[in-house]
Order: C-alpha cells, then structure tokens, then sequence
C-alpha cells in the first residue's frame, strides 16, 4: 500500500508514505544473512579445516578455488545485508504528503540516506499545481504511480517506489487528490 495513512479535512490533506521498512525487506534482509553468514562460514570451515557449520561439514573443501568461492559469496551476502538493515533503520523512503489549503503551500517529505540531504523536502505553492497525473506501465517491470504536474517545474512523484499499486487503489488515490485539490485527473 503506497500511503499508509490519509488525515483529511476541509483544509488539510496529509498522505503517510511507507518507506523502507516493509515486510519485504525484512524478509530479504533475513534471506542474505542466513545465505551470506552460512557461505561465510562455510568458506572459512574449508580453510581452518574445523566445521563451524551444523547443517554440512565443508572442512574437508579446499580452500582453493571452492573455499574462496563460499567466502567471497559470504561476504557479498553479508554486504546485502548489512546494506538492507542500514536501510531499514535509516527508514529511506518514509514521510509524507501534505497538501495544505490553510496557508497554500504542499510539502513533499521524505528521509533519505545520512548526509546533508537525510531530510528531503519540496514546498510548491497550491496555486501552481496544475494536475494530479497518473502513471501506468504494464508488462513485466509495470509502474503505477500519481505525480504533481507543477508550473515551471517537472513532474514530482508523490507514490513510494517500489511495488506498483492496484489500478483500484491508483484511481481512488488520485481521484482525491485531484478533488481536494480542484485540479485535473490526467493519465486514467
């Protein structure tokens, strides 16, 4: 699900986006390190010759090349997933949209990885809003998403990337924007 939440009223409409902590990553973060700290360990059984293993016994491997092989699929398993559990507690992705007709503005927010750019946000006046357009891409990579169309700037993406959303779930969402926001529906 692309927003999380929605808190709406007559002049505020805030959209909660999911960021990086989903089910997904959890579980492809647990499949790279049960893979990699097993191939690790498995690469470095064949060189100590001593199991560290309790599924096989690869201490009678040599070392060269299929030790090396096992210890540098280790390493690359547990760099995935050390990389997804970076991402995960960092929550890249994660924020929110506001649109907001009290004072005129719409803030897009999202965190990002650390530096200078962690916090990312774009403030656009109401009035330059010139419609809700959506996006949809079938086949085997099939994109779904809904962009702001802004005066004298490009097109912003306010979906989280990822897994598309139903083309149910798409219209709704962008039906109330745009409705919200007295602004055209483009793209259905």
């Amino acid at each position: 699900m692309a927003v999380q939440a929605v808190e709406q009223n007559n002049l505020i409409l805030k959209q909660t986006i999911l960021g990086s902590r989903r089910l997904s990553n959890f579980v492809w973060g647990t499949v790279a390190a049960i893979g990699g700290i097993g191939f690790l360990l498995a690469g470095l059984s064949s060189y100590f010759h001593i199991n560290l293993l309790l599924v096989s016994d690869p201490s009678g491997l040599l070392f060269f090349p299929q030790g090396v092989a096992l210890t540098f699929y280790g390493v690359a398993g547990t760099a995935v997933f050390l990389y997804q559990l970076f991402v995960i507690v960092l929550d890249v992705g994660a924020g929110y949209n506001e649109f907001n007709k009290k004072i005129g503005v719409v803030t897009i927010f999202r965190w990002g990885f650390l530096g200078k750019n962690r916090q990312i946000q774009i403030d656009y006046d109401l009035d330059r809003i010139q419609a809700v357009r959506a996006e949809i891409k079938e086949g085997f990579n099939a994109k779904r998403a809904l962009y702001l169309r802004i005066q004298g700037a490009r097109d912003i993406p306010i979906t989280r990337v990822g897994d598309p959303l139903s083309l149910s779930e798409l219209e709704n969402q962008g039906a109330t924007l745009a409705r919200f926001l007295e602004v055209p529906l483009e793209g259905l």
